[in-house]
């Protein structure tokens, strides 16, 4: 039983694997991750999983129809109540596979909507998960009922009592997500406030960051003492967290955790979920954690830089990789491991949950952040105010001067701020 003493839903994962797809997954792996993320879900039993093998998806039904018979006779058996499709289900491909299985459906992207909206821990997060919901739900809304019945008089050209229900529909959700939106911005206003506070403490920021499931969690609970949620499933964490830790050095830096990265995120989720990683554009430093163990760990790896690169994170930020779950490998596998993070010093191969591997890391650690700040002098002109406000916002002025043409700024800052402060 759960905790809440409810019956489990009785579900089934598919994974299709279509031959006509370029960006195609490899099968196994990608079965196996949506099992897990299945699994996110403490009110699901996965009773059953399988990956479809698929010429190219069937626009009406996703499946052909021997296949779906097929599937039917194998979920009525096994008393199956929601079916997981790991991949895009088109609204119309849903409602009539589940007429035909006499099941719930979820596709990745609803599924994935679930998780978060089971997890979301901070106001923001929560309203961020509501209008990634709603922008989601307003892409289901089909024409299931087009008989006169459904429609409220006129011709619907018009709003008000001409309307169908799926535009009275849609109109409502607008509507809501414009009220979510503008409480967002309160909310997101609160949070530029604690960030500029935080600006002002003299601490780096290290930012976490990996693929889901990759340890982070374990990590910055080893390192912070805190009890963050650090369960073996994917998307643990959704909100930031930060606290401040002291290196072995003594100099305390601000740690963050962050949401877990995963290939194929849903377009509402990717847009919904940008604000929650704003503290790594903010970071001096970014830990990119890898589960080494992980059959796939180099393609995890790909889509964590990818999803930086597509946030705006410049290369000019110094990057620390941990190879973590090393307590998880092959001896000769665990050789190699620690063999290539001997030849770079960006690499360190750890153990999150042993501590093995994390003092050197620290150490590099504190050499980095030493390496990534600096002192100048920057020279701006009266008519450059807004470079001006941006430098005192972020807390990187020490002490200020006025020259005969504008103003002379000491400041102490590390790369990330440097190149960015170069692009205003």
């Amino acid at each position: 039983m759960n905790e809440h003493d409810t019956p489990l839903t009785r579900a089934w994962v598919l994974h299709p694997d279509i031959k006509s797809d370029r960006a195609r997954r490899d099968a196994a792996p990608a079965l196996e991750e949506a099992v897990s993320l299945a699994k996110a879900l403490p009110d699901l039993d996965v009773v059953g999983a399988e990956v479809v093998p698929l010429p190219r998806p069937h626009p009406g039904m996703l499946f052909g129809s021997g296949k779906i018979e097929e599937l039917e006779s194998r979920l009525k058996a096994a008393d199956v109540e929601l079916v997981l499709v790991d991949g895009p289900v088109t609204p119309v491909q849903q409602r009539n596979l589940e007429k035909a299985w006499k099941v719930k459906l979820l596709d990745r992207a609803g599924l994935i909507l679930e998780i978060f909206s089971d997890r979301a821990a901070t106001r923001e997060g929560v309203l961020q998960v509501e209008m990634a919901a709603l922008s989601y739900q307003r892409t289901r809304l089909v024409r299931a009922w087009t008989h006169l019945e459904r429609q409220r008089g006129g011709l619907g050209f018009v709003g008000g009592p001409g309307e169908t229900q799926i535009e009275a529909d849609r109109r409502a959700i607008d509507e809501q997500l414009v009220r979510l939106r503008r409480q967002l911005d309160k909310v997101v206003k609160t949070r530029d406030l604690h960030r500029k506070a935080r600006a002002k403490v003299p601490f780096p920021i290290v930012a976490l960051v990996g693929y889901t499931n990759a340890g982070k969690s374990t990590l910055f609970n080893r390192l912070t003492g805190a009890e963050v949620m650090a369960k073996d499933m994917l998307f643990a964490t959704l909100d930031p967290t930060m606290r401040q830790v002291a290196l072995p050095t003594g100099a305390d830096v601000i740690l963050s955790d962050t949401v877990g990265f995963i290939s194929d995120l849903p377009t509402e989720l990717v847009a919904a979920f940008r604000a929650t990683l704003e503290e790594v554009l903010a970071a001096d430093v970014i830990v990119h954690v890898r589960d080494i163990s992980h059959a796939d760990t180099e393609g995890q790896a790909e889509d964590v830089r990818n999803i930086l690169a597509s946030l705006g994170v410049l290369d000019e930020t110094p990057q620390i990789e941990l190879w973590n779950k090393i307590d998880q490998l092959a001896p000769e596998d665990l050789q190699a491991a620690e063999a290539r993070a001997a030849r770079d010093e960006a690499i360190f191969a750890v153990s999150a949950l042993t501590g093995a591997g994390l003092d050197a890391f620290l150490q590099a650690l504190t050499a980095t952040l030493g390496a990534a700040k600096t002192r100048e002098t920057v020279t701006l002109r009266f008519d450059q105010g807004r470079a001006r406000a941006w430098l005192f916002e972020k807390g990187l002025v020490e002490e200020e001067r006025q020259t005969e043409s504008g103003y002379a700024l000491d400041v102490f800052w590390g790369a990330a701020d440097k190149a960015r402060f170069a692009t205003l």
